[in-house]
This record gives structure tokens, C-alpha cells and sequence, in this order.
């Protein structure tokens, strides 16, 4: 039934009305359907005839455009009922169609909404007029309770229209929700390549003029430079990757690791800056989300320390347990408090200015993880992070 059902949804609209169309006008010429139907005006019922065939026809076949052009569907189909019913024909299933027409009309006619239930309303006091003049028995209490039932049908589509409208807005906003939280992902993983790795090179650029009379350490240095060009070019490949999303491989395959923690911590020394690296414990079988977020809190951290406190120690420590992974990073001695101080805001606790802090902080609790980074009441500052093993990516 499931295979079935999804087969049915994913045919054209089209082809389920041509044959919806031919089922139901089949059904009305089989026993014991084809003398169920409505039958309005009481007036007196003659025989089958070929012309009760025909109207009957009339009544099915217009169904086939009922979602394309409903307003010519319900035209057909009700003017092949009006004259069904004045001439007398026998009762037919096929008179539904009427009630299926008007449906239609309410859940997918595009323009003119109010002028085709009007000319419908105005096609209606027609028929009651006719009625009356062929000798109909039937009141005004009868003409208006047959109306209401057919502006019921129209209602019913309608609503159903209304809903459908309010489902694909919903559809439309989630997915604009979801494609800007995806560019923010984007620009704070963007931010954090480019600050770090070009952060390096230039300081490293800058150590390497002083050099000149040393060969082999200008070409140390030169050779770092290189390094940290090339790792970013990796770095913004695999952006680049994510980016272009092509299905051509599956997300586990293109959401790839970076780099490691030890790599920034080497290229971060190869600039000059004095860092140590103490990690504890084993590496968890974390998911990606939480991996990456730590490397980018180390990796952020590292820069912030490179550009504001040049020079002074760095310790970078990382504990591993089941359910946890724990970083924090901190910079000995006296930091450029004026230009850190753009960073933060009320003691850091709500974060402002770049990307840096703000993205990591959002990062990390975005993943149900906790973040914190401040200056040190004995001189330096302090970034941590504690981050759940099963973050999502």
C-alpha cells in the first residue's frame, strides 16, 4: 500500500485527473452505482435515453482538467447537470461530478476567485427559474439548502487551498531559515581559515625580513610561509567542496576534518610564538560537529594569541572523557587589553565586534556545549570550551 500510495503522489497531476476522469465515469454506467446520484427539482423521471448518456458523460469527463481549468470543468459539468435534471433524466452517479467540480474550484482555481463563484451563483438562480417554470414542486427552503450544500463543496476546497498556501509558506521560510543559518555556518568557518592562516603568514612574513644575513633560518622561515599558504588552500578547498554540493559524493565522505590540533600548535611555533600542547586522555569516537568545534576553538584561540599577545607563552590543554571534550587555551602575561576589549563585552560575557568569539561561542552552544573566554585576574586570557561528545555536525 506504501509503494502504491507513493506511486500514486508522484504522478502528474494531469494523468491522475485523466484517470480519476475515466474510473468515475465508468462507475457511473455500473450496477448498482449508476442509479445512485443526486437528483434535484422533483420533477418527473423519464427513461434512459441517449441524451441522459450523454449528460451523464457531460457530468465525468470534464473532470480530466479539473485541477488545470476548473473553472471550465465546473461550466461543463454544471451546465450538463442543470439540463440532466430539467429534462428528467434517471438518477446517475455522474451527477457527483458536480460536487466534485465545485471542490475543484475552491482548492485550484488561480484567478478570478470571487468572479467564478459569482457567475456560478448567478448559473444557479438560472436553474431554480427553469426548475420553477417546468412545474417543480420544491420551495425556496429546498433551493437554498441545495445551495448551501454546493457552497459547502466550495468551501471545503477552499480551505484546503488556504492550508496547502500556509504549508508551502512554511515550507519556503524554513528553507530560507536554513539556507541563512547555513551561509553563517559558512562565513564563520570562512573566518576562521582565513584569520588564522593568513594571521600566520603574515607574522611569519614579518620575522622572516630579519633574517636576511641568516640563510638557513630565512629559508625555515620561508618554508613555514609555504606551509601555512598550502594548508590553507586545503582548508579552503574543503570549503569550497561543501559549497558546491553536488550529491556526487555522500555528506560523511565531504565533511572532512580540516587539519589536526598538533598542526596548528607546529605552525603557530613556526611563527615565533612559544605554545605548549598537553592533551589528556583518548580521543572518543566524537562526531564530526564536536571535533571540528574544538579545532576551531584551538585554532581561533591561537590566532587571538599570535595578534595580541605576540611572544608570550600559550598553553594549549585538551581532556578526552566519554561525554565530554574540554579545551581551554591561555596566554600568559599582559595582553593588548585595548584591542581584545573590542572583542568582548561586560567582562565577556555577551560577545560583540568579529566573528572570532561570537561564532565560537554560538558553535559551541549550538551543540549543547558550554563556552567562556575572558581575561585572567593575573594577567593574560583564558578561552573555554566544554563540548559534548555527540555534537552534531
Amino acid at each position: 500500500m506504501r509503494l502504491l500510495s507513493r506511486w500514486w503522489e508522484a504522478r502528474p497531476a494531469a494523468a491522475k485527473d485523466r484517470e480519476f476522469a475515466l474510473v468515475f465515469t465508468i462507475l457511473s454506467f455500473t450496477s448498482p452505482l449508476s442509479r445512485i446520484g443526486a437528483q434535484f427539482g422533483d420533477l418527473p423521471v423519464h427513461g434512459a435515453s441517449v441524451a441522459s448518456v450523454l449528460l451523464t458523460v457531460g457530468q465525468t469527463l470534464p473532470l480530466t482538467v479539473r485541477t488545470r481549468w476548473p473553472a471550465a470543468c465546473l461550466a461543463v459539468a454544471g451546465t450538463s447537470f442543470a439540463v440532466h435534471q430539467s429534462l428528467g433524466c434517471p438518477p446517475t452517479f455522474g451527477s457527483l461530478g458536480l460536487y466534485i467540480a465545485l471542490y475543484s474550484v475552491g482548492a485550484h482555481q488561480e484567478c478570478l476567485r470571487r468572479t467564478v463563484p459569482l457567475a456560478a451563483t448567478g448559473g444557479y438562480l438560472l436553474f431554480c427559474v427553469v426548475l420553477l417554470a417546468l412545474g417543480s414542486p420544491d420551495g425556496v427552503a429546498d433551493f437554498l439548502l441545495f445551495y448551501a450544500v454546493l457552497a459547502a463543496m466550495w468551501g471545503v476546497g477552499a480551505v484546503i487551498r488556504r492550508q496547502r498556501g500556509q504549508e508551502a509558506a512554511r515550507r519556503q521560510l524554513s528553507a530560507q531559515v536554513a539556507i541563512a543559518a547555513e551561509r553563517s555556518r559558512m562565513a564563520r568557518e570562512l573566518h576562521d581559515v582565513v584569520t588564522h592562516h593568513v594571521t600566520a603568514m603574515v607574522v611569519q612574513a614579518g620575522a622572516a625580513q630579519y633574517l636576511t644575513e641568516s640563510p638557513d633560518r630565512l629559508n625555515d622561515a620561508l618554508a613555514a610561509i609555504g606551509g601555512t599558504g598550502r594548508r590553507a588552500l586545503t582548508e579552503l578547498r574543503f570549503l569550497l567542496g561543501v559549497l558546491e554540493a553536488t550529491g556526487d559524493a555522500e555528506p560523511r565522505e565531504r565533511t572532512l576534518m580540516p587539519g589536526r590540533v598538533t598542526d596548528l600548535v607546529e605552525q603557530t611555533r613556526a611563527g615565533g610564538q612559544p605554545v605548549e600542547l598537553i592533551e589528556e586522555g583518548h580521543q572518543p569516537h566524537a562526531a564530526i560537529g564536536s571535533r571540528l568545534a574544538a579545532y576551531r576553538v584551538v585554532q581561533e584561540s591561537l590566532t587571538n594569541a599570535v595578534k595580541y599577545a605576540p611572544g608570550h607563552q600559550t598553553l594549549v590543554r585538551i581532556s578526552h572523557t566519554p561525554d565530554w571534550t574540554e579545551v581551554e587555551v591561555t596566554t600568559a602575561g599582559a595582553t593588548d587589553a585595548a584591542q581584545m576589549s573590542a572583542a568582548l563585552h561586560d567582562g565577556g560575557r555577551h560577545m560583540s565586534g568579529g566573528r572570532g568569539l561570537a561564532g565560537l561561542r554560538e558553535r559551541v552552544e549550538t551543540l549543547g556545549g558550554e563556552f567562556a573566554a575572558g581575561f585572567r585576574p593575573e594577567g593574560g586570557f583564558r578561552v573555554h570550551a566544554r563540548i559534548p561528545t555527540g555534537g552534531a555536525a
